[in-house]
C-alpha cells in the first residue's frame, strides 16, 4: 500500500514541477480557497437528455475575501455511455484579485465534449470546452474565445478505503482572439490539481486537494498571477 501510495504522490509532485511555466520575478502570489457543487442528471422523459447545474466560491487575498463566483447551468445529451456533448450558460461576477480595478461581470456561452472511460489502472476523463465570453466593462465590446482543455485521472485506493481515489487534474486554457479588455491569443492559464476523494454515497463524492493556477498576462500592465489553492469540491450525479 504504501508503496503505491509514495508512487503516485511522486508521480503528482513531477507533474506539478513539469505543468509550471517559467515564473517572472514579478509574478504575483497569493493563497486561495475554491468551494465547488456540481449536480448532474438526466430527465425522467428522456435518458439521454442530461442537466448540469454548477455552483463555485472562490476567495482570495489570503482566503480572507469573495473574489469570483460561478453559476453554470447547462443541457446535454448522451451519444453512447462514455460521451456527452454539452451547452450552456454561466454568469461569472468577479472581484480583486481577478479583476482589476473594478469587480465585473462576466458572461459566458459555454459548448464542451465530456469523455470518460475505466481502465485497469484508473479512470480517465476528458473535457473539451469552448467559450465565448463578454464582459460588462464600460468600453467592452468584443467577444472573447477561448478553448479548454480538462484531463483527469482517478485511481482507486481500495488498500486504503474502497471509498477512496486518488485524484490527479490538469487542464490548460487557450485564448483564441484578443479582445478589448487587454487579453491576448495564446497561452491564459494552466491548473492542477492533486488529492483526493472520498464516495460519500451512491450519488455524492468529495474531494480535497491542492491546486496550482498560473495565469499568463503577456503585454499587460497587470503582472501575472499564480494561485495556491485549497480546492473543496462536491459532485453530485443523480
Amino acid at each position: 500500500m504504501f508503496k503505491r501510495l509514495n508512487i503516485l504522490i511522486a508521480s503528482s509532485v513531477i507533474a506539478l514541477a513539469l505543468s509550471n511555466p517559467v515564473v517572472a520575478d514579478d509574478t504575483v502570489e497569493d493563497f486561495q480557497t475554491w468551494g465547488n457543487i456540481t449536480a448532474t442528471g438526466s430527465f425522467s422523459s428522456n435518458p439521454k437528455i442530461k442537466w448540469w447545474l454548477e455552483g463555485q466560491g472562490r476567495f482570495g487575498n489570503d482566503s480572507s475575501r469573495f473574489s469570483q463566483g460561478i453559476i453554470r447551468p447547462g443541457v446535454g445529451y448522451a451519444l453512447n455511455e462514455k460521451t456527452t456533448v454539452w451547452l450552456g450558460y454561466a454568469w461569472v461576477p468577479t472581484s480583486f484579485p481577478f479583476a482589476g480595478q473594478s469587480p465585473f461581470n462576466e458572461h459566458r456561452i459555454w459548448q464542451q465534449l465530456l469523455w470518460s472511460n475505466a481502465y485497469s489502472f484508473g479512470s480517465i476523463m476528458s473535457r473539451t470546452r469552448m467559450e465565448q465570453r463578454t464582459f460588462d466593462i464600460q468600453g467592452s465590446t468584443d467577444v472573447g474565445h477561448r478553448f479548454r482543455q480538462l484531463l483527469k485521472w482517478t485511481v482507486p485506493m481500495p488498500a486504503v478505503s474502497p471509498k477512496v481515489s486518488f485524484v490527479l487534474l490538469d487542464e490548460i486554457f487557450i485564448n483564441l482572439n484578443n479582445v478589448d479588455t487587454g487579453a491576448r491569443s495564446g497561452f491564459n492559464q494552466n491548473r492542477i490539481f492533486a488529492g483526493f476523494a472520498y464516495k460519500v454515497s451512491k450519488v455524492a463524492t468529495a474531494e480535497i486537494g491542492y491546486m496550482n493556477q498560473y495565469f499568463n498576462r503577456p503585454s499587460s500592465p497587470r503582472p501575472d498571477q499564480m494561485q495556491h489553492l485549497l480546492a473543496i469540491n462536491l459532485f453530485l450525479n443523480f
